[in-house]
């Protein structure tokens, strides 16, 4: 709302991590969607500062909205004390999740060149995050990209827990999205040094960079098919050493100093 940030100090700072409400506003609800815009509006008018997770999200930003100046890049992290648990075997049985597998996220639209990539790699497929009631959808997509919709495994939201879980086990993580979204799983798959391949997009250069192999729809087979294969060591190394460039202290220390500069 309208404030007084010179005489009272009062500070208005909007954090925004997914334009989604604009790029892909289907795969949201309506009244999310609305919401969103809705605030982003007020945001443009009242806001000091507009925090984005990376510098890809903050361009398009300012290409749908007129924010000028205020907007400032802190990145995010994975989870505090993201890490293995220890009956992470017996998670996965619980999940009946296969023993070799990768895991892939991402679109309805976009997770087609990630089926397509496992099967080509010869593995099955782990889905996180898939929508509520979506499973037998992706299953036909799996199909229709050459995995028989046995192996592949649609998960929906999962605890903390099971996700490090199944995310430790698996031989390579996939994001097949380009959206401008901050990527928290290929977050928690770097803290775990998980192999990463992802479509390139700016997001994913300025989180992943280095980290990961980066490469077109069209090239994740290929690029998979060594992350499960002879490159498995390398990106995991280049994974675990990227993770590191985040934390959540770092991150509290930037919005400390943002206020500061208020």
């Amino acid at each position: 709302m309208k404030h007084d940030r010179l005489h009272d100090h009062d500070q208005v700072a909007v954090t925004i991590w997914d334009l989604l409400a604009w790029e892909a506003p289907e795969t949201l609800p309506k009244s999310t969607v609305a919401w969103q815009r809705g605030m982003l509006r007020r945001a443009v008018r009242y806001a000091d500062a507009v925090v984005v997770p990376s510098h890809a999200i903050a361009h398009r930003l300012g290409e749908i909205a007129k924010v000028g100046n205020r907007v400032r890049v802190i990145a995010g992290a994975a989870p505090e004390g993201f890490a293995v648990p220890t009956d992470a075997a017996g998670r996965r049985a619980d999940l009946t999740i296969p023993e070799k597998y990768v895991v892939l996220v991402g679109t309805l639209a976009s997770l087609e060149h990630g089926f397509r990539a496992a099967a080509a790699a010869g593995v099955d497929a782990v889905v996180l995050d898939a929508p509520e009631g979506s499973e037998p959808q992706l299953a036909e997509v799996a199909s229709a990209a050459g995995l028989p919709e046995r192996r592949a495994h649609i998960r929906g939201a999962l605890s903390v827990e099971d996700r490090s879980a199944v995310l430790a086990g698996a031989s390579a993580f996939v994001a097949t999205s380009s959206l401008g979204a901050w990527p928290w799983r290929a977050m928690e798959a770097m803290t775990l040094s998980v192999p990463i391949v992802a479509v390139d997009s700016g997001v994913h250069h300025d989180v992943i960079a280095e980290g990961g192999a980066l490469v077109s729809p069209g090239e994740l087979d290929e690029a998979l098919t060594d992350a499960v294969g002879t490159g498995a060591k390398r990106l995991s190394v280049l994974a675990g050493d990227r993770s590191r460039a985040f934390s959540w202290a770092s991150s509290a220390e930037r919005v400390w100093a943002l206020h500061a500069d208020l």
